[in-house]
């Protein structure tokens, strides 16, 4: 009897052995979807706001299909990084995309405890596959085969990117709410100012932002963003990027935004649509001058204008200053009650 049991617990291993091996082959070989190449990881690029400035160079307003502005990892605070890496994947510095111990304790949340989330798991590498190519419904199996297909892209990520690129490639995607994706528009949004001069404090909110986009916004939700900031000033003290002194201090500071949303407050709306038109008639002529595809929503590309945007700002305080006296005169000398 006792030889019957090892012997069914032999073959039980081994078929789950086989079917582990099998399903595994199966997503590795496009049987559930296309899973990207290494040519292709290397080819992917993100769709990059148009910058329109002022002739002293200050933002006065964007283009885009994603409000997204690229930086380099030379554009990255350390403490930023620091935040980044301690709150979302502590060993990231150690594992080679995937960390297997956190691997394992999603594998438990998602399989034998049935819950849909993430439980927290994904390496910045996994999360960063997810950012690129999204995820899809594969029905009850969706969490595995998701999960898996990210294991395998953030192995090829590991192979063809340095540390530093990957973590800058997941800034540059990261999703922030609002329409907003990646962390320079982020810093430029809710602090109006770009990513390099954000506070230790202000980098924090930004990636406690991570975790839920619009339940620690900041804007939004101030309260739940404050808690969320801390605990990822505690984390940065977990992994001694930080001193408790440190850590208690800027606990205890107030939130400070700056928020800046030039899409629906913009110094400039109306001169910026006139932009828009020259600008793509420009980029027309050029496109087929050299054989080129540029867009201005996709591209990147910086505009610089003539608007002053001192004098810009005094001529919209004094329109705003006298709309009401002027609507006045026009309804009495109309006669009308709109």
């Amino acid at each position: 009897m006792f030889r019957k049991i090892v012997k069914l617990i032999i073959i039980t291993i081994l078929l789950s052995a086989l079917a582990v091996a099998l399903f595994l082959a199966a997503v590795y070989y496009g049987v559930f979807g296309h899973l990207h190449t290494t040519e292709e990881l290397k080819e992917f690029q993100n769709s990059t706001a148009t910058l329109v400035l002022s002739e002293n160079g200050q933002l006065i307003g964007k283009y885009f299909a994603e409000n997204r502005t690229n930086v380099t990892y030379g554009q990255l605070p350390k403490h930023l990084v620091n935040a980044l890496v301690a709150t979302e994947d502590a060993r990231y510095f150690e594992h080679e995309g995937v960390d297997s111990r956190s691997l394992l304790r999603v594998l438990f949340k998602t399989i034998i405890a049935n819950k849909k989330s993430s439980g927290g798991g994904s390496t910045i590498n996994q999360q960063l596959a997810k950012n690129m190519y999204g995820r899809k419904n594969y029905g009850p199996l969706t969490m595995l085969i998701n999960k898996t297909k990210e294991g395998f892209l953030a192995h090829r990520l590991e192979s063809i990117y340095s540390k530093e690129e990957i973590v800058t490639l997941y800034l540059n995607t990261v999703p922030f709410g609002e329409n907003v994706l990646g962390i320079e528009a982020a810093s430029r949004r809710y602090f109006n100012k770009p990513i390099g001069k954000v506070t230790i404090e202000e980098a924090a909110v930004l990636i406690g932002m991570l975790k839920a986009n619009t339940y620690y916004n900041p804007r939004i939700y101030p309260e739940n963003a404050i808690k969320r900031r801390n605990v990822v000033l505690a984390q940065l003290e977990k992994y001694h990027y930080l001193q408790p002194s440190e850590v208690d201090s800027l606990q205890h500071l107030p939130l400070k935004l700056d928020y800046a949303n030039l899409q629906s407050e913009g110094p400039a709306n109306y001169f910026l649509v006139q932009v828009k038109e020259e600008a793509n008639t420009i980029l027309k002529k050029y496109n087929a001058a050299k054989n080129t595809h540029y867009t201005i929503e996709k591209d990147g590309l910086t505009i610089t204008t003539t608007l002053d945007l001192s004098l810009q700002k005094y001529a919209l305080r004094a329109y705003k200053k006298h709309l009401g006296a002027m609507q006045q005169r026009l309804r009495k000398q109309y006669r009308t009650g709109n």
